[in-house]
């Protein structure tokens, strides 16, 4: 591990479990009994976030990004491997409950709205955590809150205002400044301009671009949206059924994508050329993560698939010089090699 890295993931994976019902093992019981089925959502990630660097997470609804980030923000725990921030774990969990071990790792969520409590004034919500956590003393809160609520782009005497009473745009600054109350070290944001009109999700991303010069914040960005990813950060990691594909450098992933999924990827966005609108989807629907494919899971939609990837899963390697693809092209085979 390098003396700079904040963050440390080696094989970390999560699998959620659901148990049959009362009804669905009455009626297993007729056929050889009912079986809790799992959700292989996050397989064996390695991922590592150095301090004052943006890390975006790319990827299908359903690849497991999400999950990844609340592994990484501490709201869960990885069902195996290590994750490790500053050496030492975010959250643990004993009998069912899990325990944030710090504070410093923050989460902005997708939609602010429903991640704020619409009982309580902003400047209560930003102002709770710093408090209970002895950031700042209880007399001082309410001058902390403002100069946060003045540092996202917000009056300050917007403090005794409800949710409600502002745009999607303002809720989402009510966010930022709300994690950064806790004056973390890491932030873990999911999809935090997706719900936003284009033009507020501009403001959105220049504010938080601001901040990350003015304060260095260091960032794992999850975004199913290659050009937000593009703009905001220095290394871009691929997901694919809940396993990273591909990472590297943002210039590196944008100029040259390794991955026959990651370049699938850029075909499926749509492009005006010349007269025409030109728009290339992915073949094939993503697998289910109860049941996936054998080898790579790609291979059912991948146009170089061959023998090996349907009995080989491919490991994360370096094909070129810090650019690193799980594919068997790359790893001194070929796809179609047995």
């Amino acid at each position: 591990m390098r003396a700079d890295t904040l963050l440390e993931l080696s094989g970390v994976s999560k699998r959620f479990t659901r148990h049959p019902a009362l009804g669905e093992r009455l009626a297993g019981a007729f056929r050889g009994g009912a079986k809790p089925v799992v959700v292989r959502a996050v397989n064996e990630v390695d991922l590592s976030v150095s301090r004052g660097e943006v890390v975006g997470i790319v990827g299908e609804s359903g690849c497991g990004k999400s999950t990844l980030g609340r592994m990484v923000s501490g709201i869960t725990v990885p069902s195996e491997g290590r994750l490790a921030f500053e050496g030492g774990p975010v959250a643990i969990e004993h009998r069912g409950q899990i325990s944030k071990v710090t504070t410093r790792v923050q989460m902005i969520h997708q939609d602010p709205f429903a991640s704020l409590n619409p009982r309580r004034s902003v400047g209560d919500t930003i102002g709770e955590g710093p408090k209970l956590h002895g950031i700042v003393p209880s007399r001082d809160a309410r001058t902390y809150v403002r100069e946060l609520l003045s540092q996202v782009g917000l009056d300050a005497d917007y403090a005794d205002r409800l949710p409600h009473q502002f745009s999607g745009g303002q809720r989402q600054r009510v966010a930022i400044a709300r994690a950064l109350a806790m004056r973390p070290d890491l932030l873990v944001l999911d999809e935090p301009v997706a719900s936003l009109d284009v033009s507020i999700q501009a403001q959105v991303l220049n504010l938080f671009q601001d901040l990350r010069a003015s304060l260095g914040l260091t960032a794992l960005f999850v975004s199913h949206d290659l050009g937000v990813v593009r703009h905001v950060s220095d290394r871009v990691a691929i997901m694919y059924l809940g396993r990273v594909v591909e990472l590297a450098s943002v210039k590196a992933i944008y100029s040259e994508p390794l991955h026959p999924y990651t370049q699938a990827l850029f075909e499926s966005v749509p492009r005006i050329g010349a007269g025409r609108a030109r728009f290339r989807p992915i073949r094939g629907e993503i697998p289910s993560p109860i049941a996936p494919p054998p080898g790579c899971t790609f291979h059912p939609r991948c146009p170089h698939a061959g023998p090996r990837c349907r009995v080989e899963v491919p490991k994360l390697k370096e094909a070129a010089r810090g650019h690193r693809a799980a594919c068997h092209l790359h790893d001194g085979g070929t796809g179609g090699a047995a």
